[in-house]
């Protein structure tokens, strides 16, 4: 479960963030997460709540997951499509010749403090 190792690294990273901009307590992360990242948003807010209660300054805190759409290129017809319902294979041209724009991300957008 690689889920508890990126909940550690975001609590890690809030932390950072919060000391530098002296934050008290944080309410909610905003979390990005992409469609073809390989997490499982259950499996990660299970971890966060777990690992939250462990850290004073998140403690309580939501995480809140937005789902960001995996889209792949064509280089062959500059098309742009849903990677999860046609896959590598370009649908408008039959190219391979893709590549993954957006969908494996796993990003903090924002912090929610007090």
């Amino acid at each position: 479960m690689h889920e508890l190792g990126i909940v550690f690294h975001i609590i890690d990273s809030v932390e950072k963030v919060a000391a530098d901009n002296r934050l008290e307590k944080v309410s909610a992360v905003v979390l990005e997460l992409g469609e073809v990242s390989g997490v499982v948003p259950e499996y990660l807010t299970d971890c966060w709540r777990w690992a939250a209660s462990k850290s004073p300054l998140v403690e309580g805190s939501a995480l809140k997951i937005e789902p960001l759409a995996a889209v792949t290129h064509c280089d062959n017809c500059g098309k742009e499509y849903s990677t999860v319902i046609h896959g590598k294979t370009c649908p408008y041209c039959q190219s391979g010749s893709t590549w993954l724009l957006t969908g494996n991300e796993v990003n903090i957008k924002e912090i929610e403090a007090y």
